[in-house]
């Protein structure tokens, strides 16, 4: 049933009851708000649904109106576009999957939420209100009064709401130095800290499709993360690593066992019977052959994990210098998790330029700082937390530490390598 023909069902005495009349469907509309939220808020969400239609509002919602076969955000931007408003459930699930997607594509939705007003509802105290609903005043789901807000909103014509209601449309550079969500390691379950992390190179995620105009980019910069496993991580079957412990630990008892019993023989052979000798021999060669397994086998495991991070780390880099073209940047500090920053390295690009001559290399030189000092920016960025104190010059990004000045502060700390 569609929602057109699920609002005519409902009474038509309900409408009625209130002066809250839905305006009029004109030119394209077909519904008069489409509601966005996450499956995690189905429950609520939907008796929300259930008044509204009955107030013979026309809704549009994703698990009913959205035409299979179409991409998440061909559907959203074709919803939008034929509903006179957009309600978006606002609660910390939506704001970490959905809302990410919408915002870092909002180039999809200029023409139609310029004109669209926004009624933001918070769902639960606590959530963070995204950076670009901030302006709006939003309504809470806690209110006893939720229902005639909504209503008053919702059946108010557009042209009558005031200009303050209405997300105004925000130039690119608004997203600069955004954390996206992270990507997760496809072996991540039982993945040892001194193994690679191995991450999907087949489909690019939802929220990077449009923000990168050449996918096969994205493609190559995982392909260069996951040679790591490949090139950099020996010993990788845990069978293999046993056979050589085990061979160690043999080896070392051979050796334990011949000095043990030279020292007896030369130092103590005139003091002891050969049954006694041999349990002196036996007791000190098992504790040899136990610091011989131990001691490699720590060193192994943590010079092993700091030895794959820092490789990845090194891969992480080199990926950077083909993304930074898309405005993307990936950073690593574990080897199962790679983070992402929207971020524009134009003017940092250009102040590179500036610096240093042709001659000199400008070019190389910004290749090397991406492939030394990116992987930790993007880190930094993400987190909104720096290892120094933020510069008191303005850099290329606005009320953020830009990659020339993470650059110059590293410089300074002596982290060239």
């Amino acid at each position: 049933m569609s929602s057109r023909d699920a609002a005519n069902s409902q009474p038509q005495s309900a409408v009625s009851l209130s002066s809250n009349v839905p305006p009029a469907l004109r030119g394209g509309d077909s519904y008069h708000v489409f509601i966005s939220y996450s499956s995690s808020d189905y429950q609520w969400t939907h008796s929300i649904i259930s008044q509204l239609e009955s107030w013979g509002l026309y809704v549009c919602y994703h698990e009913r109106d959205f035409t299979p076969g179409r991409t998440v955000l061909e559907n959203m931007s074709q919803c939008i576009q034929e509903s006179q408003k957009v309600l978006l459930v606002l609660s910390p699930e939506f704001v970490r999957s959905r809302w990410c997607l919408l915002e870092a594509n909002m180039s999809l939705f200029r023409d139609c939420l310029e004109r669209k007003p926004i009624v933001p509802v918070l769902l639960q105290s606590g959530v963070s209100v995204p950076l670009h609903l901030c302006h709006l005043t939003y309504l809470e789901a806690n209110d006893p009064d939720l229902m005639n807000k909504l209503l008053k909103v919702l059946c108010t014509p557009n042209q009558q709401l005031q200009s303050s209601t209405v997300m105004p449309f925000q130039p690119p550079s608004i997203y600069n130095g955004k954390a996206l969500q992270p990507l997760i390691a496809a072996n991540d379950e039982g993945l040892n800290k001194w193994d690679c992390g191995q991450f999907s190179d087949m489909e690019v995620p939802d929220q990077l499709r449009l923000i990168i105009e050449d996918q096969e980019k994205y493609r190559e910069a995982l392909r260069i993360i996951n040679s790591v496993s490949q090139n950099k991580v020996y010993l990788r079957p845990l069978w293999l690593r046993a056979l050589v412990v085990i061979f160690i630990a043999m080896f070392v008892v051979l050796m334990s066992g011949l000095s043990t019993y030279m020292i007896i023989n030369l130092i103590i052979a005139d003091y002891f019977h050969n049954y006694l000798r041999l349990f002196v021999l036996t007791v000190c060669s098992f504790y040899f052959a136990l610091f011989g397994m131990i001691v490699p086998l720590g060193l192994w495991k943590k010079d092993g994990e700091k030895y794959i991070v820092r490789e990845m780390q090194k891969a992480v880099g080199q990926a950077n210098t083909i993304l930074c073209e898309e405005k993307l940047l990936m950073g690593c500090r574990s080897n199962s998790q790679i983070y992402l920053v929207y971020v524009s390295l134009d003017g940092c690009k250009d102040e590179f330029a500036q610096t240093f001559s042709v001659q000199e290399g400008a070019e190389d030189m910004f290749h090397r700082a991406m492939t030394f000092f990116s992987s930790g920016y993007a880190c930094c960025l993400s987190k909104r937390h720096f290892p120094f104190p933020q510069p008191s010059s303005t850099g290329h990004l606005e009320g953020g530490v830009c990659f020339c000045q993470y650059v110059s502060q590293q410089l300074s700390r002596g982290e060239w390598t």
